[in-house]
């Protein structure tokens, strides 16, 4: 698989993790659930899949630094940067015009630098079974089997049966649903024919190019301007300019609620996109009382007449009689909330931009 390539969304900020997760120092560089930080590992697990050199990386000007640092194996000018973050649309239609300018042969596998994955053999193997199944010029979606009806992920519904690709069953999706209520989520679940949306895709460069002049003609017209300044001293003042006139749109608004090529291959893998405090109580190992302690001073943490917690701090923190609760306590933050309210945290990041608190983001 020569002409198969990695690319490493890396540009977010993971509001809904606040107070670790901040402006400068967003959670995919944070080592939240091991020694490593959440994009080390993304880059680790891909090992037998992808070189070095096969694997870019998306992210803003902000964070490209410190992503380099983190990772410096991955060669510098494998690094795509934003001027400033403009959703997934854009982000990911710069990867793929400066991959087709490199190799118009490519095929590319978009993944995320801040998923937790627990059975990584079998997801390398089912990288492998898209890589073949994208080449009869389709879009394969990696759909998550889903384990309860979730209002918080967007869902794929499965069509007919394609075929098999190693060890996986494909089909054709039939459509995109963003976030249902807990309604619909639910017969979605009694169903057996949705998946979660997991946000990753495995697609032919010039057939992802293709699209985009299809459904966003306006995004791929300053794309194809764009590509000819590439490795050229206009380029960082051509990026620039077009970015300003870069419509603003996910890559599911964008392509995928669109497009007719999709194919969905469901599976369980072990997978959480850690969004929130309470995605990652449950990625992370739980006492016999279901509480789950982490951070420089767990050693030392007390817990009384405590269930299904989770405190995450540096120093002694102490917690009596409660239960379903996320306690976060950074050096000048601490978030005290109701696990089944960690969803909002992000509310309260808009609350502080719009307050003019950006000391504390």
């Amino acid at each position: 698989m020569d002409n198969y390539y990695a690319v490493i969304m890396a540009g977010g900020q993971g509001t809904r993790l606040w107070p670790m997760s901040r402006s400068g120092i967003p959670k995919q560089l944070l080592p939240l659930i091991d020694e490593y930080s959440m994009f080390q590992t993304s880059l680790k697990r891909l090992e037998s899949v992808f070189n070095d050199d096969h694997i870019f990386v998306v992210t803003t000007e902000g964070y490209a630094k410190e992503l380099q640092a983190d990772a410096p194996n991955i060669p510098a000018e494998n690094y795509i940067i934003e001027p400033y973050g403009k959703n997934t649309a854009p982000a990911l239609g710069l990867a793929l015009a400066y991959i087709h300018t490199k190799n118009p042969e490519a095929t590319v596998a978009i993944l995320t630098a801040d998923h937790h994955i627990a059975n990584e053999e079998k997801f390398c193997k089912l990288l492998e079974s898209a890589y073949e199944v994208a080449q009869g010029n389709r879009i394969v979606t990696l759909g998550i089997s889903p384990s309860f009806p979730s209002t918080g992920f967007g869902y794929i519904q499965q069509g007919d049966e394609i075929g098999q690709s190693g060890d996986f069953t494909v089909y054709q999706s039939k459509r995109f649903t963003e976030k249902p209520d807990i309604v619909r989520a639910t017969q979605f679940l009694a169903s057996g024919k949705y998946s979660w949306n997991s946000g990753m895709f495995i697609w032919k460069v010039s057939d992802a190019l293709q699209d985009l002049e299809q459904h966003q003609p306006a995004m791929y017209a300053l794309l194809t301007y764009l590509q000819k300044t590439f490795d050229t001293p206009d380029y960082k003042e051509k990026l620039i300019d077009i970015w300003e006139k870069m419509p603003k749109l996910s890559i599911d608004f964008a392509i995928m609620e669109k497009a007719d090529n999709i194919a969905v291959i469901p599976v369980d893998i072990g997978w959480s996109d850690v969004g929130s405090w309470a995605s990652l109580y449950d990625i992370l190992p739980q006492d016999k009382f279901g509480n789950c302690i982490k951070g420089e001073a767990s050693d030392n943490t007390v817990i009384l007449d405590t269930r299904n917690t989770l405190v995450y701090s540096n120093r002694l923190t102490v917690t009596i009689g409660v239960e379903d609760i996320v306690v976060v306590d950074t050096d000048d933050v601490i978030l005290v909330c109701h696990k089944d309210r960690t969803q909002e945290v992000k509310d309260v990041v808009n609350y502080l931009k719009d307050n003019g608190n950006e000391e504390y983001l």
